[in-house]
């Protein structure tokens, strides 16, 4: 576990960040990879809930995972232990990473060997939201103690998952936190956004979410399977 390799990646300079993305999705596709980007705000048990996703799907994927913060390489220690791939993206200062970064780390993870790749993305609600990284899917962690307020005072950063995972359910008694209110709010920033109350330290909705997660890329190598006949 002290082999995790940094990598340190640059901002970079592009007339249309989207665009790229948009390539970038296409490189995937080729490459039969899933991409998820996790984002969430520190603290949010981001890492925890990654941890016990792999677990529950590594028998059934090749996973590789990209670990995306300013300094440190805690959390790619953390996921390694875990046995799958993982690398350490250090973003010079940035919070947040954007279409070429994140290929940078895609290349230096080296998909041929893998299903299921995930980025889990700087920490805070503002900055990711800004940048599509060229991800299949988009999903966020919003812990109970954040409050349910946070998908009015954070628009962009709901509006743009396609699931958004409600974390550390089992102390909504010691906060003043409606589950009902929160998604109502999360709904009204986005109606498409699937929701899923979980605990990942305890393990309560995680089943329903691996299961959702696990429907989403068996979708995506139907797809490509079918569009490379």
């Amino acid at each position: 576990m002290d082999n995790v390799r940094v990598i340190e990646v640059k901002r970079s300079i592009f007339e249309s960040n989207d665009l790229d993305a948009d390539k970038l999705r296409q490189e995937l596709k080729e490459s039969k990879t899933f991409l998820l980007n996790l984002m969430s705000s520190p603290g949010s048990g981001k890492t925890t809930t990654l941890t016990r996703t792999i677990e529950m799907l590594k028998d059934k994927y090749r996973i590789g995972v990209m670990e995306a913060d300013i300094d440190s390489d805690v959390d790619a220690r953390t996921i390694a232990s875990t046995g799958v791939k993982a690398i350490q993206l250090h973003t010079g200062g940035m919070c947040h990473l954007d279409a070429d970064m994140t290929r940078q780390g895609i290349r230096e993870l080296d998909v041929s060997d893998i299903d299921f790749a995930v980025l889990e993305n700087v920490g805070n609600l503002v900055c990711p939201a800004e940048f599509d990284t060229g991800s299949t899917k988009n999903a966020m962690i919003l812990s109970v103690p954040e409050g349910d307020d946070k998908p009015l005072k954070y628009p962009l950063m709901f509006s743009i998952c396609d699931v958004v995972l409600i974390n550390k359910i089992d102390v909504i008694p010691y906060f003043d936190f409606d589950l009902e209110k929160c998604k109502e709010n999360i709904l009204y920033r986005n109606p498409k956004a699937k929701i899923i109350p979980i605990c990942a330290k305890t393990g309560e909705g995680m089943e329903e979410w691996a299961a959702w997660l696990s429907n989403q890329i068996d979708e995506n190598i139907k797809y490509i399977k079918n569009i490379q006949k």
